[in-house]
């Protein structure tokens, strides 16, 4: 699967998404190492703070199936406006994935590419946790 492919796959996703609220849908298209591709579109609650990233859904999903390795993530919003995964979903990536994950972001007549290492440099990981 290229890239555009994995993108179309998010894009498809996002128009499952449930923001009342916002407006504002997400879709994300996971590969496992493994290929197979898992997808996830945001779900919002009215407190916002229960409120289910697109990202976490596709990891949620496919950790759930037993992946614990993965390959690179798509993003898309309805805007097409190149959204990035947010602090909290770059955190759970790099718990499974390290700096040379590729992320793929959405914007419209191309995509963007970063390396999850620029967007999260130091992540906490495991080995911040030896000495606690």
């Amino acid at each position: 699967m290229d890239d555009r492919e994995l993108i179309d796959r998010a894009r498809t996703a996002l128009e499952d998404a449930y923001v009342p609220y916002s407006g504002y849908s997400v879709g994300a298209a996971l590969e496992t190492a493994a290929g197979e591709v898992y997808t996830g579109c945001n779900i919002e609650n009215a407190n916002y703070s229960n409120s289910l990233h697109a990202e976490e859904v596709a990891i949620g999903t496919a950790t759930s199936d037993g992946h614990r390795a993965f390959e690179r993530v798509a993003v898309s919003s309805g805007e097409r406006d190149g959204v990035l995964p947010c602090g909290m979903c770059r955190q759970t990536l790099a718990e499974f994935c390290d700096e040379e994950f590729l992320v793929l972001c959405d914007v419209g007549d191309g995509i963007e590419r970063y390396r999850l290492g620029r967007l999260l440099p130091d992540a906490i990981g495991a080995e911040d946790l030896e000495d606690v």
